[in-house]
């Protein structure tokens, strides 16, 4: 019955997206949909000479999974550390919380000083998307972990790496992997907003940007469409994962 009732809502919005092109009939400010779904339809079919809809896609892609390999790599070492220890926690919290609030595109200046206009200015921000957080919610697992799991394990001997990688980790796994997939979201939005950066020739962020400079706002509205669906099919990926191998969360409640 939800998914029938999640499909509705967009169907609506389809209607009255249309009703209120034709009444404006401006495709500068909102395209009709006659004009968007032929995009939709052709995604191999090359765009103002940037490349296809699924090239851009792939390249995108790519972009933000090195730099949530990158925060993934970095974010949970260090949050399993700060959970568990409180002498690194009172290190690390506050520059992790003066750091936290700072949007990541506002990095864009020091990327481009850092690393120079290319891919890893671009995965450095995609990088700072993903990384909070992966660490905060990793974090909170640690945290959470109940004192009795780890009381047994030390009284039948098991030394702290045993410890961490026997009880504390495995315990914190669906709090991590709900950082995981909240911080690939960010990451993705990341991505496009790193794709605006000077230097950049390909992706979809750029696509929509060099589409809106030409004014054909339909390329536009394919790419953010786009964006959206590979935003929800990674979610769903997240969740289904999530309810497989973490279904006993549930049970422990």
């Amino acid at each position: 019955m939800r998914r029938p009732l999640g499909i509705l809502l967009p169907i609506l919005i389809l209607i009255v997206w249309e009703i209120a092109a034709r009444f404006i009939n401006n495709q500068f400010i909102l395209p009709r949909l006659e004009t968007v779904l032929p995009v939709l339809l052709s995604p191999t079919i090359d765009i103002l000479g940037t490349g296809s809809l699924l090239h851009n896609a792939m390249v995108s892609l790519e972009r933000v999974g090195a730099g949530f390999l990158v925060a993934l790599a970095i974010a949970i070492p260090l949050g399993v550390g700060m959970g568990w220890s409180r002498r690194l926690d009172a290190l690390a919290d506050t520059t992790i919380q003066l750091l936290r609030p700072i949007p990541p595109l506002a990095w864009g200046p020091l990327a481009i000083a850092w690393f120079s206009v290319g891919i890893n200015s671009m995965i450095f921000i995609i990088f700072l998307g993903a990384f909070f957080p992966i660490l905060l919610n990793t974090i909170d697992g640690v945290r959470a972990i109940k004192k009795t799991w780890v009381e047994v394990a030390q009284t039948l001997g098991a030394s702290e790496r045993q410890v961490l990688a026997k009880v504390v980790l495995p315990g914190a796994a669906p709090t991590i992997w709900t950082g995981l997939r909240v911080g690939f979201g960010i990451a993705w939005m990341c991505v496009i907003a790193a794709e605006w950066l000077p230097g950049t020739t390909s992706g979809l962020g750029y696509l929509t940007l060099y589409a809106y400079n030409f004014g054909q706002m339909h390329y536009i509205i394919a790419g953010m469409i786009t964006i959206g669906i590979i935003g929800i099919a990674f979610d769903l990926l997240f969740r289904s994962v999530e309810d497989r191998w973490f279904c006993w969360r549930g049970l422990e409640r």
